[in-house]
């Protein structure tokens, strides 16, 4: 007994000394992931639980397959790629876009001080409502450029009317970079955890006049299952 009982200790040290991560249930209900598929790859995006009604809302229309052959219709490299407008599954070439909505109110604006437009960040789309509150469906995703201090301080006394940002968020924008004039009035309900690359790839697309792509982008988007979940949160590709 005492035999086997050392065994075992000694597996767990050397499990431990290799780095490698010991598998236990994790307290707490389990995050949501999507994946978004694209012409240019995939990426996973977490949902934040700071925001439910926004991680709620894309939960349910996921489900509902109302992203799948949607289109990004808004692109403007070193800034943000858009999409989720219903009334793009088929569009013509020269459409606008941009005012399509799911059936439903507006999502109520959810702003947290830890949440911000770094890069990178899935954020909830919105006309120019008084509330600020979010489209049902369209977002984007941030791809932003990276700041300077002196860039930051002008913002903060221009755009950010007098509001300042925070040091560690200011250190975020100075190296990864965001668009931090948008903070405090776009509610941000998730980020790109994986493939990253994709947003830049598709960013860099060529647009017409309107900033939509002159050769369509279409997305899905699918919920990861609990056990991809899992794996990506032990670190091991979810497939």
């Amino acid at each position: 007994m005492q035999r086997k009982i050392f065994l075992l200790f000694a597996s767990f040290l050397m499990l431990t000394a290799c780095g490698l991560p010991l598998l236990s249930k994790k307290s707490g209900p389990q995050p949501h992931y999507i994946e978004l598929s694209t012409p240019y790859g995939n990426s996973i995006i977490r949902l934040y639980d700071e925001t439910p009604l926004h991680r709620d809302n894309m939960l349910r229309l996921v489900r509902e397959g109302f992203y799948d052959s949607l289109l990004f219709h808004r692109v403007i490299e070193d800034f943000m790629i858009q999409g989720g407008d219903p009334e793009s599954r088929n569009a013509a070439p020269d459409q606008r876009l941009g005012t399509g909505e799911a059936p439903g109110p507006r999502i109520p604006a959810e702003f947290r001080d830890s949440l911000f437009h770094k890069k990178g960040v899935l954020a909830a789309a919105r006309d120019n409502n008084p509330e600020k509150a979010s489209s049902n469906c369209q977002f984007y995703i941030v791809q932003g450029q990276v700041f300077t201090d002196e860039q930051l301080d002008q913002l903060e006394q221009t755009r950010l009317g007098g509001r300042e940002i925070p040091e560690w968020q200011r250190q975020v924008y100075k190296t990864l970079g965001g668009t931090p004039h948008l903070d405090q009035s776009y509610t941000v309900f998730g980020e790109v955890v994986q493939g990253i690359g994709v947003i830049d790839k598709i960013a860099a697309v060529e647009t017409d006049p309107f900033d939509r792509p002159r050769d369509d982008v279409r997305m899905s988007i699918r919920e990861l299952t609990k056990r991809e979940v899992r794996r990506l949160e032990y670190g091991i590709n979810p497939r």
